[in-house]
């Protein structure tokens, strides 16, 4: 029976307690509302994406959890560094050169930490914690009216439904709203490796991305001893290897010369995680009596570390519309059109830019350091994150500009031709695990 201690009926019921979750909750429980937080797994726990942008850091300063990030261990990050996988050309970005007054500079931290941070920072707001149980059903969904009846047999009741499972995509999946989209099927290998090398001072904290014909690897220092390395591949090209899902990555770092030296005295994992079929969107993002939040809305590639900043500033601008209809200022169809609104206007150019990056062209003019009428600057404003409620016009005219570029190098050399790279057709190195 329910309790003041252990109620059933909630304001709001948020599904998944990670980053998009965990802000939710934070923000309605500290507008007034009763809130509460399902996940099946308990907190602390491995995930992966540990790589955040300039926004993100500006919204927990926002947020007034600028110490208890201070206190977990972190990598500043200044900027990121490309390269091809020969290693033999190199272009990098600092936040501080972008167009957009903002942060300079972000973090890269291990998930596990951060999320709970998060996460007890909501539940010292006062939201309720349902952790190790995850929703079994979902017998009501209406405005005003919803209920989730959970595996351990308890049911949950609210008005509204949050759902942030991430990749996981509960409610997506229950509603068949999830669309794997064909052209960007990917798989990611990823692991957490010991002592390897990186430059000294502002830039060993750069994020490095290797790219190749088939896809890119990712280089992210979490603390003083770990980096975080992951290879992203087409999910074709990916079957094609010959190799067990759980060896993929140290098979590729033997063949990619940039990667290899930078972990030839470095500690491997035994073997890899792996994540398939990851590009997705959960249409339509909102309806009656739910939400979709971050991962669980869309997830089209990790390559620009996106997906928690979105998910965070989704959550505290979806958490103003909540409180206004639960107060009677709005109506739930508009908090769901201005929600869409918001989502679609602010991952747009992300996702036009996810896009491009896997042709060549793309990356022939993302190395180009001397791109005219601050095009560059602009590109940095939205690796950056400056993209909230949308990009700007600067920087939207200017994007167009390196947009026409891409399509223009296959045809007029805008920017140096890069020598291309293939991960597949290359030999291996001595180091294979």
């Amino acid at each position: 029976m329910p309790t003041r201690e252990n109620p059933s009926n909630f304001d709001v019921l948020v599904l998944g307690g990670g980053p998009g979750g965990a802000t939710a909750a934070l923000a309605l429980a500290r507008k007034g509302l009763s809130v509460a937080v399902v996940d099946r797994l308990t907190f602390p726990h491995f995930h992966i994406g540990e790589s955040f942008l300039p926004r993100n850091l500006q919204l927990i300063k926002e947020l007034g959890l600028e110490a208890r990030l201070a206190a977990l261990p972190q990598v500043a990050k200044h900027g990121a560094e490309f390269a091809m996988g020969h290693g033999e050309e190199l272009g990098s970005i600092s936040f501080a050169e972008g167009l957009v007054k903002g942060e300079t500079y972000a973090f890269n931290i291990e998930r596990a930490p951060f999320d709970a941070m998060l996460l007890d920072a909501a539940k010292d707001a006062g939201a309720h914690l349902f952790l190790g149980v995850a929703a079994k059903s979902f017998p009501r969904l209406a405005d005003g009216d919803v209920s989730v009846v959970l595996d351990d047999g308890r049911t949950l009741e609210g008005r509204y439904l949050l759902d942030a499972t991430g990749q996981s995509t509960v409610l997506g999946k229950h509603l068949g709203l999830r669309n794997v989209l064909s052209d960007l099927k990917k798989v990611a290998y990823f692991g957490h490796f010991h002592h390897v090398e990186r430059p000294s001072g502002l830039e060993g904290g750069y994020i490095r991305i290797a790219m190749c014909d088939e896809g890119w690897f990712w280089i992210i220092p979490i603390d003083e001893e770990r980096t975080s390395i992951g290879l992203v591949l087409d999910a074709t090209f990916a079957k094609t290897a010959g190799v067990a899902p759980n060896q993929m990555l140290a098979w590729a770092i033997a063949r990619c010369p940039y990667v290899e030296r930078l972990c030839r005295h470095a500690t491997f994992p035994t073997e890899n995680g792996t994540i398939a079929d990851f590009s997705y969107r959960c249409e339509p993002y909102a309806g009656p009596g739910y939400f979709l939040l971050g991962d669980a809305a869309t997830f089209v590639d990790p390559i620009f570390s996106t997906g928690v900043c979105l998910a965070m500033m989704s959550a505290v601008h979806l958490a103003d519309g909540l409180a206004a209809m639960i107060a009677g200022e709005t109506t739930a169809e508009k908090v769901r059109a201005d929600y869409v609104r918001y989502v679609d206007g602010s991952s747009s150019a992300f996702f036009r830019m996810v896009r491009l990056f896997y042709r060549h062209a793309f990356r022939d003019v993302l190395l180009e350091e001397d791109a005219p009428l601050g095009v560059r600057r602009a590109v940095i404003s939205l690796l950056a994150g400056e993209v909230f409620p949308r990009p700007s016009w600067a920087v939207r005219w200017r994007l167009a500009i390196f947009l026409l570029f891409v399509r223009l190098q296959p045809f007029w050399a805008v920017a140096p031709r890069k020598r291309r790279w293939s991960l597949f057709a290359a030999e291996s190195g001595v180091r294979t695990k």
